[in-house]
């Protein structure tokens, strides 16, 4: 009989169950030990010992120190005489969605009083029916990077036309255009 027990046991021990569950019997009695031993009182989930206000590392009235901080956005500098970057994106938006029953020349040639000579020649030869947008929904709001440089973000019935303007010769231009799906 025990020669018999001995034989299942081995057995019971060679297989992936019988070692599986041995193991897991070897972690349960060790965890329960560590619990019993330990003198911890059940607190619940959550920070045990933790301060009751938190630690504070820094003055609350010392000046800040830190590398970078943030700087004002400068706003757009607009010669006298001259449109205002929201205007020339505006103006430039109506005549990039006027696409409809104009030619390739004529649209164009919309654009060019709006556009800095680096658009112009990237607009060159565009076929305006890719133009994805028939007409303006909302106002023009302006992006400032700094003095000579905005974005302005304009909306248009397929989503938003982004405009990148820049200052030459004291003249707002659009020097980028994009565009953003609704």
């Amino acid at each position: 009989m025990r020669r018999a027990v001995q034989l299942i046991v081995r057995g019971f021990l060679r297989s992936r169950v019988g070692l599986a569950l041995l193991l897991a019997v070897v972690v349960l009695i060790i965890v329960g030990a560590a619990k019993v031993f330990s003198n911890s009182v059940d607190t619940g989930p959550g920070l045990t010992g933790a301060p009751e206000q938190p630690i504070v590392t820094v003055s609350p009235t010392a000046p800040n120190d830190g590398l970078a901080s943030p700087e004002a956005v400068p706003s757009p500098y607009v010669s006298p005489g001259t449109a205002a970057p929201t205007k020339v994106a505006k103006a430039f938006a109506e005549a990039w969605v006027d696409h409809r029953d104009v030619s390739a020349d004529n649209w164009y040639a919309g654009l060019l009083p709006h556009c800095t000579e680096n658009l112009a020649a990237k607009l060159a030869g565009v076929d305006p029916v890719v133009v994805p947008a028939d007409r303006i929904t909302g106002e023009p709001i302006l992006i400032p990077y700094a003095e000579n440089v905005v974005d302005v973000a304009i909306p248009v019935d397929s989503g938003r036309l982004r405009l990148r303007l820049t200052t030459t010769d004291g003249r707002w231009l659009v020097d980028g255009v994009d565009w953003e799906r609704a």
